[in-house]
Formats: structure tokens, sequence, C-alpha cells
């Protein structure tokens, strides 16, 4: 998460890496309790195009929709 303030001068981006993995599950949620990680699975999320299918959502955000809905 804290990468995201380093450039990559060699090699992949750390954030299209990390979002390649959590689009190849197929899921249409991304959790995480990093903020740093939100911004840049959020920005690979967009850099990929997939902005409309998959969402990303802090795990606090999960937790409170699920005890509002109980």
């Amino acid at each position: 998460g804290a990468r995201m303030w380093m450039e990559e001068k060699i090699g992949s981006r750390i954030n299209e890496t990390r979002t390649e993995e959590a689009l190849s599950t197929g899921a249409s949620t991304v959790a995480t309790a990093c903020p740093f990680c939100m911004t840049m699975i959020s920005d690979g999320i967009t850099a990929k195009g997939k902005s409309e299918t998959v969402k990303t959502k802090d795990v606090a955000e999960i937790v409170l929709e699920a005890v509002e809905a109980s």
C-alpha cells in the first residue's frame, strides 16, 4: 500500500499486478483494510476498464452492510 508514493522504474507496477490477481478470481468486490491499498487497487481497476463491474470497499464498509442487513 505505501508503495503508492513510489514510481516503478523497472518491471511491472505493483497495483496492476495485485489488480490482475484480484480480477482473476471473478470477484465483483475487492476488500481491503488499508487506505493506501484502496487507492492503488481502485486505480488499477479503473486502468483495466473494470470500474463499472468491480468495486473496491473497505472491510469496515462490508461489516457495516452486514450489520445493517441483520
